[in-house]
């Protein structure tokens, strides 16, 4: 009995270290910068893994921003808990200009399970003094060892913005907005201040928007039934104006925005009880 316990736990472990190494099989992208360059100046980078028993091998592309210049080269590495260690060992094809000079490196890549970036420090073995940081994604992308590729570099841009801002690789931000949990938030009687505690939501709310460029957010303000019904109309009009202002304070484009108010009329609870007028004294989301 003991025996086939511990048999599980090997097949256990053995699975779920497998299921490790796939994430990293496919293609990944992202930028090569060298130390002292600014961002913008950064060499684009594609990569495709494979990954059996912990041997990694695999290509990399490296492209210079808005030049058809490239060049293909052929790795080798190893994967060892949640880190690639790689080598690129030749150049296969490229295309170079005068001053286009391209090196082979070293590299040890950690991968982050909240931001989902492959992250590490890089050194040339034939170009002294060239060293500096890798940052990649999972991309969807056809990675390419021929002359043309078929990704364009409109990618670039967007990805240093939303680099530079924090937000999470792309995978990750779609898991974010797949899952995301909306809630309502409430207000004081005939108020329309947002309550600090909402505001960790709200924040949550503004980076899955900004993390999609389709994205936008509705915002629906509500009342109790207590007053009139003209002048709770107005008064879920400036509630929902309120998250209009937050969200913009933030850094939220206005035009992802849209509100709609409905004073009274949409109550999920009764009006007849002070809790229930409480839950009734709200705003809702949806994104859009």
């Amino acid at each position: 009995m003991k025996l086939r316990i511990i048999q599980y736990l090997m097949l256990l472990f053995t699975a779920l270290n497998v299921s490790a190494q796939t994430d990293f099989n496919g293609v990944w992208q992202g930028i090569m910068l060298r130390d002292g360059y600014k961002f913008e100046q950064g060499t684009l980078l594609y990569c495709t893994f494979s990954i059996s028993d912990d041997v990694l091998e695999g290509k990399m592309r490296d492209e210079i921003y808005s030049k058809d210049l490239f060049a293909v080269k052929k790795i080798k590495g190893y994967y060892r808990e949640n880190k690639l260690e790689i080598s690129q060992i030749v150049i296969e094809k490229k295309k170079s200009a005068s001053n286009t000079n391209w090196c082979n490196i070293n590299t040890l890549l950690t991968y982050n399970d909240s931001t989902g970036y492959l992250e590490g420090r890089y050194t040339s073995k034939d170009c002294k003094g060239n060293n500096g940081k890798i940052i990649l994604y999972k991309s969807t992308t056809t990675f390419s060892a021929t002359e043309q590729s078929p990704t364009t570099q409109t990618w670039f841009n967007e990805f240093l913005k939303d680099y530079k801002k924090g937000l999470n690789a792309p995978l990750i931000r779609e898991n974010e907005r797949a899952n995301f949990k909306f809630q309502p938030i409430y207000f004081d009687y005939d108020k329309a201040e947002i309550h600090p505690e909402y505001e960790a939501f709200l924040l949550k709310m503004v980076r899955v928007v900004e993390g999609h460029t389709d994205l936008r957010i509705k915002v629906t303000g509500n009342t109790d039934a207590d007053g009139s019904d003209t002048y709770n109309l107005e008064l879920s009009k400036k509630r929902a104006e309120a998250l209009i202002n937050f969200f913009v304070s933030k850094g939220l484009s206005r035009d992802r925005i849209e509100i709609e108010f409905k004073g009274e009329s949409n109550p999920i609870d009764t009006n007849t009880t002070p809790e229930g007028k409480q839950r009734n004294r709200r705003v809702d989301f949806s994104f859009i």
